[in-house]
């Protein structure tokens, strides 16, 4: 698991938890009850980087169950979460958090 140099390893857990709750509580129990197979793979991502990959999946989800442009605020909002925790070659996607 990666860890940021201000966080430590239970800091990171918790942060890591918080995005993962957060994917889940916007997937909604709507779409847990259709997506289920995305439900698990948030609630079974073994570290930051299979959340961080999951969100192309949400987006998807949510605009089909909320349209696109509520889907690309609530991504927007999970994507900012993930600063300081991804390697540097995933991190200047961050700032392109506004296309999603």
């Amino acid at each position: 698991m990666l860890t940021s140099a201000n966080q430590t390893p239970e800091a990171l857990v918790q942060h890591v938890e918080k995005i993962r709750r957060l994917m889940l509580v916007e997937l909604g129990q709507y779409g847990e009850k259709k997506f289920p197979a995305f439900a698990r793979r948030v609630r079974n991502a073994s570290d930051i980087l299979g959340l961080w990959y999951a969100r192309t999946d949400l987006m998807s989800i949510l605009a089909t169950t909320h349209g696109e442009t509520v889907a690309r605020e609530k991504v927007a909002d999970i994507s900012g979460r993930f600063k300081g925790l991804l390697p540097k070659s995933l991190s200047s996607r961050i700032g392109l958090r506004n296309r999603y």
